[in-house]
């Protein structure tokens, strides 16, 4: 009779083969699967005055070939034109895939872009207007009487805007009295958010129409009166 030996032996080594795999060293790799494209979520051809923070975060997602998100992946901005900054710099996809960050405009600048890239994949460029200042008005303050050597009752207020009305902060106004002497306090100052500076003026001694100027760079200048009496 022949042996049942052999066929018992067989039977335990395939039942130990998964145990054995198991065991450090025995264990199938599986590799992740690798960055094929871009793609941009949010954050393009926005617009924000020149200098200032875009209001929404740009958000870049990370497809694998078969256009899941992969998580884990290293994304690097770099300003390619308009300086500005982006931060962060470069930061890894999370769990969809996406990596966000805040981008501030360059100063002085329309056109501004930033490229997004990662390892092996092909960069992206999105693309940002930075509006520039192109007009001063005179919001509230114009034709006030007061007497001589006295201050107007209502301060000067100022606003710097451009496109459609944008009002930019961050732009120096400067004032000159150019008849009738007085002072206006400060001389010089910054917009606000709002894109506006408030400014207090003093008349001078002659009586009658006096008048000052308010300019911000080459923009302006913008001309003010008032009656002393």
């Amino acid at each position: 009779m022949r042996s049942a030996r052999p066929t018992h032996l067989l039977a335990v080594l395939f039942t130990a083969i998964p145990t054995l795999l198991a065991f450090p060293g025995c264990t199938k790799t599986v590799e992740a699967p690798a960055a094929s494209r871009l793609s941009i979520v949010q954050g393009h051809l926005q617009q924000a005055p020149a200098g200032t923070l875009l209001p929404t975060p740009i958000v870049l997602r990370v497809h694998a070939a078969d256009g899941a998100p992969i998580a884990n992946i290293p994304v690097s901005f770099n300003v390619l034109a308009g300086g500005g900054s982006v931060d962060p710099a470069t930061a890894k996809s999370d769990a969809n895939g996406e990596v966000k960050a805040r981008w501030t405009l360059g100063a002085g600048q329309q056109v501004q872009t930033v490229v997004g890239s990662a390892p092996g994949v092909e960069p992206i460029t999105l693309g940002a207007l930075g509006v520039l200042a192109s007009d001063i008005t005179l919001v509230q303050g114009n034709n006030q009487t007061a007497k001589a050597n006295a201050a107007l009752p209502v301060q000067l207020v100022f606003r710097v805007t451009g496109a459609n009305s944008m009002p930019i902060p961050g732009q120096t106004v400067a004032l000159i009295v150019t008849s009738g002497g007085g002072s206006l306090s400060p001389q010089s100052a910054v917009t606000n958010a709002l894109g506006e500076v408030a400014v207090r003026w003093t008349l001078g001694p002659q009586l009658g129409l006096q008048t000052a100027t308010a300019s911000s760079g080459s923009i302006g200048p913008v001309t003010i009166t008032a009656v002393a009496n």
